[in-house]
């Protein structure tokens, strides 16, 4: 049998881990399209769109998986 307490409270720490993670992603972002922008300015601009749209990537397929296991 699953514990209903750990039933809630696994989907509020998977959010808590993921938004630490892309907090220091973004933290760091700055940093790291300037050192591509030394390369290719379309390579720190594709590289900062990407970093943005995975962070919405990331949270819509987590609610697609939970709407499939009913959670």
């Amino acid at each position: 049998m699953t514990d209903p307490v750990r039933k809630e409270r696994s989907p509020a720490i998977a959010a808590a881990i993921i938004l630490v993670v892309v907090a220091i992603g973004f933290y760091l972002l700055p940093s790291m399209m300037l050192w591509l922008g030394d390369y290719s300015p379309w390579l720190a601009a594709v590289f900062g769109a990407l970093f943005v749209l995975g962070f919405f990537l990331i949270f819509w397929l987590r609610a697609r998986y939970q709407r499939r296991r009913g959670l």
